[in-house]
């Protein structure tokens, strides 16, 4: 079952904006998104803890390009529903998400492009549908095949002494009982510790990891927000988490090891094969971490056509460095086939 959607409306766009907000049918219930231009089609799908306002900065630059972007809410997350299990939260129900909006829209195709575990979402999008998704765009997390051990397996064997956030994540109710009570404050913390210029200093303790018996915000660093993020920005995170509650995003994580079930017997190894584009921070765990993933991209991403790291930039690259970003979007969406 899916929790109802509440009645009070949505927050607005930015000032100035001709965003449409709209809710669609789809399989978590209903999927809510927002809208603006008129062309093919781009979608933007969102990552932790996020929503479709992180995509603020690239509607209104994608619509004067000539595209209709169109930024949802991912299942679990603001005014889109809510499923209770958090096996409804894997990888093939998003997928399907997905290709419900684009028909909702009533289009044949679109162009996807995803932040973090949206990049993720974006990513297998495009293997599991390639009739519906013609091109991938992804930001901070690179592309890897399924496959290899069992995901849960791993992250409980990271850390030593420590615990990986996403075996903290894992856990129903435990990131919860930390975040719930503060969420605004949490908030700041999260986002802060892994921007370029609020991140902990080189040789400080590791924010991605749990001592035991700790908390994640423990480590989080205590100051300014950061540069990308103002205090209304921050009102409006806040304000949708403190709303729904955050355990709909908490299950993408809880749905991993589901993933792996699900895809490995058809997808091991498998590749993504319509054009790319990556976009991420050298400063971001996700690309130096997985810089292995990133040199893998003439064989997992041979479609790619064209690969940034940008200098100076944390994980939020689409907030954080919205010009730039916006650049190398418009440019590689001009460069696709029609």
């Amino acid at each position: 079952m899916s929790t109802p959607l509440p009645q009070s409306p949505p927050p607005a766009p930015p000032a100035g904006d001709r965003a449409t907000h709209r809710l669609v049918e789809s399989p978590a219930g209903r999927t809510h998104l927002v809208e603006q231009g008129a062309g093919s089609l781009v979608l933007l799908v969102h990552g932790f803890p996020e929503s479709w306002y992180s995509w603020r900065h690239q509607l209104p630059v994608l619509a004067a390009a000539g595209y209709r972007a169109v930024a949802v809410d991912v299942r679990g997350y603001g005014r889109s529903s809510r499923p209770a299990a958090a096996d409804a939260y894997r990888m093939l129900d998003l997928v399907e998400d997905n290709v419900a909006v684009v028909r909702a829209l009533g289009a044949e195709t679109a162009v996807i492009v995803g932040h973090d575990w949206g990049a993720t979402i974006a990513a297998h999008s495009a293997l599991v549908r390639p009739d519906v998704f013609r091109a991938v765009g992804l930001l901070s997390v690179p592309y890897t095949p399924p496959g290899g051990p069992r995901p849960g397996e791993v992250f409980a064997g990271m850390g030593g002494e420590e615990e990986f956030y996403v075996s903290y994540f894992q856990e129903p109710g435990r990131a919860e009982a930390e975040i719930e009570p503060d969420v605004r404050a949490w908030l700041a913390g999260f986002y802060a510790a892994l921007s370029a210029d609020t991140m902990p200093e080189p040789g400080a303790p590791d924010p991605h990891f749990v001592r035991r018996g700790g908390r994640l915000r423990d480590r989080f660093p205590v100051g300014p927000l950061p540069g990308w993020l103002d205090e209304r920005d921050l009102d409006v995170y806040a304000g949708e988490f403190e709303r729904t509650g955050l355990t709909g995003a908490l299950n993408r994580y809880r749905a991993m090891d589901r993933d792996w079930a699900d895809l490995t017997p058809d997808y091991a190894g498998a590749p993504v094969t319509q054009p790319s584009l990556f976009v991420g921070g050298a400063l971001d765990a996700s690309t130096t971490w997985l810089a292995d993933a990133i040199k893998a991209f003439p064989d997992t991403l041979p479609g790619l056509r064209s690969s940034h790291v940008l200098d100076g930039c944390g994980h939020w690259v689409q907030q954080e460095r919205p010009e730039e970003v916006n650049r190398l979007l418009t440019e590689w969406l001009a460069g696709l086939p029609g």
